[in-house]
């Protein structure tokens, strides 16, 4: 089948775009508003963008109102927001936050969940969740759609702060993806859950494009100076929360 979006009809039941991109990460993002009120929603188009220095980005549309999320707002108002990975055991918890209510209602308390403290911004973690990340607003793009709901507001974050709970780390100080079981979204009201792994590497001596794709940048940074002029970046204190 071939269709040309917003000029020709897909034929189909449902609409299938959203089911071709997938899975996607859950950006289960927690914010919090000028007078202090806290707020938590899940976004399905949520991605990192680079790792040196880390940044990561969410992408909301209108509500059914054709407003701008709360969750919007207030990362523009204060300039922060926090990343939680939303994982199968509170895969109820983060449907539950989805629900589109006022700015007064606090999802943590809607959802059942308890809040961290954050150590750099403001806005709360949520407990259980076992990574996430404190970040500071670089910039938003907003980009205009058709309909109330398609103008979406693409936020885009610089990550300050890492949580790591111990529990998902395996012998090697790696994360075990396995142990945290995240959730992602699919099509239609379909999600999945990561149960397995397998690796691919890049053959050849490939050390500084292996090194981005772990995401290092001390080791990116070796192979390209082999002489260690650049240093060694500090190992980085485990988060026991």
């Amino acid at each position: 089948m071939y269709y040309e979006p917003g000029r020709t009809d897909h034929g189909l039941p449902h609409d299938p775009f959203k089911s071709c991109v997938v899975p996607r990460p859950i950006g289960w993002i927690s914010t919090v508003d000028s007078a202090g009120a806290d707020n938590l929603a899940p976004f399905s188009q949520f991605q990192n963008v680079s790792f040196d220095p880390p940044m990561v980005l969410f992408a909301a549309n209108q509500d059914s109102r054709g407003r701008r999320k709360d969750t919007v707002r207030n990362a523009e108002q204060t300039g922060e927001f926090v990343w939680n990975m939303a994982t199968w055991d509170q895969r109820e918890a983060v449907n539950a936050s989805a629900q589109e209510v006022g700015p007064d209602v606090d999802e943590f308390e809607l959802a059942g969940l308890l809040k961290l403290d954050s150590r750099i911004v403001r806005p709360k973690r949520v407990s259980g969740s076992p990574i996430q990340f404190e970040c500071k607003v670089i910039t938003t793009l907003r980009l205009p759609g058709g309909g109330l709901m398609g103008t979406v507001d693409v936020v885009f974050g610089r990550v300050v702060g890492v949580h790591i709970g111990e529990s998902v780390l395996d012998e090697q100080g790696r994360v075990d993806v396995l142990k945290a079981r995240p959730i992602a979204r699919m099509g239609y009201y379909e999600y999945t859950v990561v149960d397995n792994k397998f690796d691919m590497v890049i053959p050849g001596d490939q050390r500084a494009l292996l090194g981005g794709l772990e995401g290092s940048a001390s080791k990116v940074r070796a192979a390209a100076d082999p002489a260690g002029s650049s240093g060694a970046a500090r190992q980085p204190e485990r988060d026991r929360e």
